[in-house]
Formats: structure tokens, C-alpha cells, sequence
């Protein structure tokens, strides 16, 4: 199926996503242009902070967050950083802040960004200035290489392939031989993903960039979104990568460890946030140049589990890594257990280890909207439940798509259409993996990776769809099991203690709510399945998704406790492989909550001896 997606403002969030976002916007997100330096006194507008990443990927979900919310201030405050940007571009179209002796030697990672997060803006906003100032940008930084004034190294080597966001747009419109030349520059002087699969066989205690975990998220789409303008033909290099890296550095959740490189598959190594937001928005891209559905299975895999559960639930604070087996957070006094990460990298805060995510986990909850509903060839497709409303146009009618749904909490999905006029199109519904049954308005069908509902559109109309789902294990590295259902992964939550940690640093302020924590556990976490009888348990509705205190969804389970033991050296860090698997408790029952409700968790475990 060939997909597209619509204008940023014609999708609008509804329920518990609007609440995500709200949160979002009330938390870090909203309000780094008024406490981070690097945000607030940055290069990009004429400060002395940092002129580099962390502006354009701080707009890059900050855009979209305060169109989404139709939130003037918050739009007001986009376009005074916008406005600064294309005021301090140079007449040759060089955009990026530093001055023209430096330019060989800048890194053109962050011109490749700032287009990308222009065209985001152009999208929403619809500023006719915005065409204009990203064709000087990438025509400049094409004369640039074509002189050999400035070449890729480093980061814009690794990330070759994100100048194509924006390339493709300008492709598309103008067919300008330039873009096709400047395309094939990139490739060429670029990292080649398909050559490095041997680097990525086992984790190595090595900092490269070839085994960077937030390059290769990235890079899942690097095909895919490159392959029109160089004119190839797509060999599914994503797949290829996926099942790779999946079964060598996977996790539970559907991420790939990497704290900061690839770590392999055990549950007490990192995953680092940029590598989930990074990831998500490669599925996203993923499932509009494929329209394989199982992109969007992947991206709600990481979207309703490590999204959530590696920021605070107010998005006050966030980790640069997380654990899918995390007993505590806190800041290593000796050796982190991580591979090349620094020893605040497990603790909640404004800026844990680097201030990459900081300013990048703004994206996550966003983009995720622009796969709720997607463009078809001969209608609309509604992929990623969130509930959400669309408003466009076909054939000339106004059409209205409104979901009203709490799954992946619930399996319930309601839609309203509307339609001004009389209007025939295909309404095609994504049916997610692992759906045992489909219930369409009361009726069971047969369905594989879409419902596909065509017919002549009157007025309003409501369609309801139930999926039926099952819990089940999956099975992980070393006869380990994580609990599953639908999307969602179960894990064993934690009690834990916030120590609140306010200070400055480098002329950084930590000050409550954008203060640093160390989170204590409180109760016991070394435990085993001790059977396979579980029970699901549906808790009342809340009107945050993901709600750490009163989680909606829970599974019952029966649990002994074992001696696990703890990773040598450590007293803060679980074992990688539990030390005994024998019974020394009575058998209790446990209940496990979504892992993205969760601070401190067990997530994957194994069985009792019998």
C-alpha cells in the first residue's frame, strides 16, 4: 500500500494523547527556551551556548508539540527562534552559526537538521519563506562539496541520510538537477550501512561511529528515504537490519541496546532515549515509503513502552539510558555498568550524561501523530491508535476521521466519519500482529494486515473495531520470559524512593521541577514465574495513558522469590542471569503493570525450578 502523509494541521489530538502532549508542553519540552542555557542562550539566535544540534532537535518536536496543541504562546516562542535562524543566514545561503573560516571544520550534521526541522516547520505553519531559505541552504552546502570546501565527517557522515527530508520535499516540486547531484555527494562521502553488519556481530567496550546506537536507529530509513532521488531500486536494507540487530542487541521492548554503543541482548545494559525517539521516527518514515504494517506494529512497540518509561511521568526529568531489568536509578560512585556512558547516564534529570536527549525526546510524542492517519491511493488508513482526528479534503468533500480509543489500553476503536457530500473511498484500518480475532461493528471478519472498508460515504457514520488479544511470553536470551499483550510488555514494578538533587554545574542550574534524582528501591525485585496462569485485570480509566501510580491494565501472576544476585561488583545492578533459579519463598501473586508505567522494574525472568 502506498502512503503519504497529510499536512501537519489537518491531524489533531484527542484524549489521553492530548494529555500526553499537555504534559509534555507543561514539562521539559515547553519550557527549555526559558531554563537551558544551551536552548535559551544559543548560537542559533545570536548567543554564546551551544550552536549546534541542540536548537534545531529541541524544535524539531517543539514545532509540532505547539501547532498540535494549538498553543499561541508556545507557537509564538517557535517562530522567534525561526525568525532569528533565517535572519543570521548568509547571503551565499550558509545557515548554520559559525563564522566563514570555520566552516571546513564545522560539522555539517546540523545543516542537514535545521533543514529537516524547517521543512517540519513549513509544514505546519506554512511560512513562504521557508522554501527559499532551505534551497539556499542545501544549494550551498552542495557548491560547498562540489569544491571540496567542505566535506562529511563524523556525525554528517554517519547521518548522511537525514539531509534527504528535506532533499526529497525540494526533489519532488522542482526536479532541479542539483538536488539529484548534491543526493549522490551525500551517498558517496556517506556511511555505508548495508558494509557493517560484521561490526555489529557482538557489543565491543569501543566508542565508533559505525556502532553508535542513535546513527543506527536512524539509520533504519537511510534507504528508504534516499532511494527516489539516487534513483534505486529498495532491497528492504531496514529488514535486513532489523532481524540482525534484533537478535544480536534486541530487548523486550522492541529496542536496541546501546549505552553508548551496541550492548547486546542482556536486560541490565542501556538503551539511550535519543535511540528511541530516533528509532520511532525511522518507523515512521519506514511505514510511509513501504506501507508495510508491521513498521507501524515496531513503532508502537517502542512508542507505548520505552517512550514513556524512560521520562518522568510529569516530563519534568528523563534518563539517557534505561534497563529493561532496573532495580535502582542512581548515579554510580565507581565503574557504570554501561560500555562508553558516564556514570550519571541511569539517574532522572535535566541533562543525565549529555544534553543530547535533553533537547531531542521533544520529538517522541509529536511525530507520533503523523501515523495515525496516512494518505492511500484510494482513501485513508488509519495506523497507530492514538485517539486523534483528521480533517481533510477528498474528491472535494470535507471529510472528518475522528478516533476515540485508550488502546493500547483497552482494544476498542471507535471511529466517526463525516462527510459533507456524497464521497466513495477506501477506509483501510491496520490490524495489529498477534490479533487473534477482528470485530467489525459487531461482526467477526477476517482480516490480515488491513480492514479495508470502500464504499459510497454519507453524512456521519461510526465504525467500531475490537481486537481480541492474548497474553503470552516471550522468550528471551538465556531462558528468560517477558509477559505480553498486544503491544504492550508487562514488567514487575518496584517501589522506589526520589532523592531530589538540586544544584549548579558549569553555570547549569538543577532547580525543582528540572532537578536531577537518584530513585532508591523500596521493596523486593528477585523474582520468578513460578506458573503460566495469568489473569488480566482492566483498572479504572485515567485520563493519563500511562499512568505510573494507577495503571489500567495489570496482570496477575504467580512469583517465588529466587537468589538472583546481583552483576559482580555491583550492589545497584541486578544480575545479567540470575545465580539460582530454586524456589526460597512461598508462592504469592504478583501484579505486573505496563512496562512504561514503570520507574523500577523486573521486566524479563525466568522461571522457578521445578
Amino acid at each position: 500500500m502506498h502512503l503519504e502523509f497529510f499536512k501537519g494541521n489537518e491531524i489533531k489530538p484527542l484524549g489521553w494523547y492530548k494529555k500526553q502532549l499537555k504534559t509534555e508542553a507543561h514539562g521539559l519540552a515547553g519550557n527549555l527556551d526559558k531554563i537551558w542555557p544551551d536552548i535559551k542562550n544559543s548560537a542559533w539566535i545570536g548567543g554564546d551556548k551551544e550552536g549546534w544540534e541542540r536548537v534545531p532537535y529541541w524544535l524539531d518536536g517543539f514545532i509540532p508539540l505547539a501547532y498540535l496543541l494549538d498553543d499561541e504562546d508556545m507557537i509564538n516562542r517557535a517562530q522567534k527562534y525561526i525568525d532569528a535562524i533565517i535572519e543570521r543566514q548568509c547571503a551565499d545561503g550558509w545557515i548554520c552559526p559559525c563564522k566563514e573560516n570555520e566552516r571546513s571544520e564545522y560539522d555539517v550534521w546540523a545543516v542537514f537538521l535545521i533543514t529537516k526541522t524547517l521543512t517540519v516547520y513549513y509544514d505546519y505553519s506554512g511560512d513562504e519563506r521557508i522554501p527559499e531559505v532551505i534551497n539556499k541552504a542545501l544549494k550551498n552546502i552542495y557548491e560547498l562539496m562540489l569544491k571540496g570546501d567542505v566535506s562529511l565527517k563524523e556525525w554528517g557522515k554517519a547521518r548522511w541520510f537525514e539531509c534527504f527530508i528535506s532533499l526529497n520535499y525540494f526533489y519532488k516540486s522542482t526536479k532541479d538537477e542539483w538536488v539529484k547531484k548534491l543526493a549522490m555527494l551525500l551517498k558517496e562521502q556517506g556511511t555505508d550501512y548495508s558494509a557493517l553488519f560484521e561490526k555489529w556481530e557482538r557489543p565491543i567496550n569501543e566508542w565508533t561511529f559505525e556502532t553508535h546506537i542513535v546513527n543506527i536507529a536512524m539509520a533504519f530509513k537511510a534507504e528508504a528515504v534516499s532511494c527516489d532521488i539516487l534513483e534505486e531500486e529498495y532491497t528492504g536494507l531496514a529488514d535486513k537490519m532489523w532481524d540482525f540487530l534484533n537478535e544480536r542487541h534486541g530487548t523486550a521492548v522492541g529496542t536496541i541496546t546501546g549505552d553508548e554503543c551496541l550492548s547486546g541482548n542482556s536486560p541490565i545494559q542501556g538503551t539511550e532515549l535519543c535511540s528511541v525517539v530516533e528509532l520511532m521516527y525511522s518507523c515512521e518514515m519506514l511505514l510511509k515509503h513501504t506501507g508495510d504494517a508491521k513498521w507501524a506494529d515496531r513503532l508502537e512497540k517502542a512508542a507505548f513502552n520505552a517512550l514513556p518509561a524512560t521520562i518522568s511521568e510529569d516530563m519534568w526529568s528523563h534518563q539517557y539510558d534505561q534497563m529493561v531489568n532496573q532495580i535502582e536509578c542512581v548515579g554510580f560512585k565507581g565503574k557504570p555498568i554501561f560500555r562508553t556512558n558516564g556514570p550519571e547516564s541511569h539517574m532522572f534529570g535535566l541533562e543525565p550524561n549529555y544534553g543530547c536527549c535533553t533537547a531531542n525526546l521533544a520529538q517522541g510524542w509529536p511525530k507520533l501523530s503523523t501515523a495515525a492517519f496516512m494518505k492511500t491511493e484510494n482513501g485513508i488508513a488509519s495506523l497507530v491508535f492514538i485517539p486523534s482526528e483528521l480533517k481533510t479534503k477528498i474528491n472535494g468533500a470535507d471529510v472528518s476521521v475522528k478516533s476515540e480509543t485508550l488502546y493500547p489500553l483497552r482494544n476498542k476503536l471507535e471511529f466517526t466519519l463525516t462527510v459533507s457530500s456524497n464521497v466513495e473511498f477506501d477506509f483501510a484500518v491496520r490490524v495489529p500482529e498477534k490479533c487473534k480475532k477482528v470485530i467489525l461493528n459487531g461482526e467477526d471478519i477476517s482480516a490480515n494486515d488491513y480492514i479495508h472498508i470502500k464504499k459510497l460515504w454519507s453524512g456521519t457514520e461510526k465504525i467500531i473495531i475490537e481486537f481480541c488479544r492474548e497474553i503470552s511470553l516471550l522468550k528471551r536470551p538465556n531462558d528468560l520470559y517477558a509477559l505480553s499483550y498486544g503491544p504492550l510488555v508487562f514488567s514487575l514494578p518496584i517501589k522506589g524512593e526520589w532523592e531530589k538533587l538540586e544544584y549548579t554545574r558549569n553555570d547549569v542550574e538543577r532547580k525543582y521541577p528540572y532537578c536531577d534524582y537518584n530513585i532508591f528501591r523500596k521493596s523486593d525485585w528477585n523474582y520468578a514465574f513460578s506458573g503460566n496462569d495469568f489473569e488480566l485485570i482492566e483498572h479504572p480509566e485515567t485520563d493519563l495513558a500511562f499512568n505510573k501510580s494507577e495503571p489500567m491494565l495489570r496482570i496477575k501472576a504467580k512469583v517465588q522469590k529466587i537468589n538472583w544476585g546481583y552483576e559482580d561488583g555491583y550492589t545497584n545492578v541486578c544480575a545479567k542471569i540470575p545465580q539460582s533459579r530454586k524456589a526460597v519463598s512461598e508462592e504469592e501473586t504478583a501484579e505486573f503493570v505496563p512496562y512504561g508505567c514503570t520507574t523500577l522494574r523486573m521486566t524479563e525472568m525466568p522461571f522457578t525450578e521445578e
